[in-house]
């Protein structure tokens, strides 16, 4: 008689005389040399990792693709008895799943929606790996490497797309701008005693910052009467406003 014992997180399958025998739990047993096998099958989440991958995007860009699965065996007896070793039967899956995926997106998919790849690759891994009691939880695309050139282009793309979004918020602040000028000129023009005011403000913040050279602007309707008596030449009137 020979003892087995085991693990919480370990199931046997046991074969009497090549025969299936009901599944066997944690705990000791006794078992009978030659007449019975045991395969031992752990119940934990493997984590598995998928090589590289060579693979073309739907618009022809050649990238490596490398992810990582977690899997789990549910059923221990379909685990023994449907597959050789579900273990390599699930990365050989895996891998097959990842380029046949991933080559229906393109690069642009592929680099900024990975979370909803991640999501299409567990359940197409998983639909093949039910009938062989495993259960695929998580895949993640761990890295995507593209060639340098490509690199060199995304970079002036987006740097292209940054000028042209600068210039776009440029030419909008210009024209807010303007328009926010247009509607202090309407409301300085209606008020003589605002522009006035307006004047006195600029001297003084022309006087703050302590310049050698300041430009106080007159009215021609105050200086036109000193002009004439100094030069003798007589000073056009402003224009009156007169309705069409």
């Amino acid at each position: 008689m020979s003892v087995k014992v085991l693990r919480e997180y370990e199931r046997a399958v046991v074969f009497r005389f090549g025969r299936l025998r009901p599944l066997l739990g944690p705990g000791p047993h006794l078992l009978l040399p030659l007449v019975n096998q045991l395969v031992r099958v752990d119940l934990r989440i493997v984590t598995l990792t998928i090589p590289p991958q060579e693979i073309i995007t739907r618009d022809n860009v050649p990238a490596r693709v490398n992810a990582v699965v977690l899997f789990q065996v549910l059923d221990p007896e379909k685990s023994v008895m449907a597959v050789e070793n579900f273990a390599v039967a699930t990365s050989q899956i895996a891998q097959t799943s990842l380029r046949s995926v991933l080559g229906r997106v393109e690069l642009d998919t592929l680099l900024a929606h990975r979370s909803d790849l991640n999501e299409d690759l567990r359940a197409t891994i998983d639909i093949q790996a039910v009938p062989w009691g495993v259960s695929v939880k998580v895949v993640e695309i761990k890295d995507v490497e593209i060639p340098e050139s490509m690199q060199r282009a995304m970079a002036r793309e987006a740097e292209a797309e940054r000028e042209r979004r600068a210039k776009i918020i440029n030419a909008h602040g210009e024209l807010q701008a303007s328009e926010e000028l247009r509607q202090a000129a309407d409301t300085l023009s209606r008020s003589p005693a605002s522009l006035q005011l307006r004047y006195l403000q600029t001297l003084l913040e022309l006087g703050a910052d302590q310049n050698s050279t300041v430009v106080f602007p007159l009215p021609m309707d105050i200086i036109g009467p000193f002009m004439q008596k100094f030069t003798g030449a007589p000073v056009a009137p402003p224009p009156e406003n007169r309705s069409p």
